[in-house]
């Protein structure tokens, strides 16, 4: 009698837990089911965007944002010749547009077509020969697009407009930086904090590579216009 006792407890306890381990069962296989891929969800934005970008022009076709952010979007997708096409009209209706030119030459690098963005390049520098401004503007252009070359020649050509910059300097010595070359990078940035010895971060990257840090003379004046754009554009780099 005790153990058909004791039989029918065991058999009313399973049927009590049981249902609770089936519940605990499905929570384990909702938890597990992959979430939907971010680069679905990034691809499918994008078409959306484009869609609306293309409802811009077809309202105004002389919209030089909506093509170049249409190009930016096909130039993604490695769809070269669209991006081509709407860099070109960017141009067209806003020609010193500095991102649609840097864009341009990297569509057209990216497309195998050397010569051509060579001869581009040569013309987009001697647009911004005179301004130390402009050539800062087109190397922050030419750097958002990983190209190193082109945009360094831009920072030497701004520099050697506008040589008491501090964020020219700066700008410099951190393109150095993340090339390994320490060496230009903290004769750049010594160069940088010389000239305006308000900048934390280049005082703490000069101590981390063993530069001890002197209060130098105040900044130069006449920079203010160059340093408002390289800090309206660190953002952009860090992006």
């Amino acid at each position: 009698m005790a153990d058909r006792m004791k039989l029918i407890a065991m058999v009313f306890l399973v049927a009590i837990l049981l249902p609770f381990a089936g519940c605990n069962e499905s929570n384990t296989d909702v938890k597990l089911k992959p979430p939907q891929q971010s680069g679905e969800i990034k691809r499918i934005e994008n078409e959306r965007q484009k869609a609306k970008l293309l409802r811009k022009i077809d309202s105004k076709f002389e919209n030089p944002e909506a093509h170049y952010e249409l190009a930016r979007l096909y130039q993604a997708d490695a769809l070269w010749a669209k991006a081509e096409y709407h860099y070109n009209n960017t141009l067209s209706f806003e020609p010193s547009h500095k991102d649609a030119q840097a864009g341009m030459i990297k569509v057209l690098l990216s497309l195998g077509d050397t010569s051509r963005a060579e001869i581009l390049a040569d013309i987009y520098a001697n647009q911004t020969g005179n301004s130390a401004a402009d050539s800062l503007l087109l190397a922050l252009a030419y750097q958002q697009q990983y190209l190193d070359e082109h945009a360094l020649a831009m920072y030497n050509q701004a520099l050697r407009l506008a040589p008491n910059s501090a964020k020219i300097n700066r700008q410099i010595g951190y393109y150095y930086k993340s090339k390994g070359d320490n060496v230009q990078a903290r004769n750049y940035l010594t160069r940088s904090y010389q000239l305006d010895p308000i900048q934390p971060e280049v005082a703490g990257e000069l101590g981390r590579m063993g530069v001890v840090v002197r209060i130098p003379r105040k900044s130069s004046k006449g920079t203010k216009k160059l340093d408002k754009i390289v800090t309206e554009s660190d953002r952009r780099l860090t992006q």
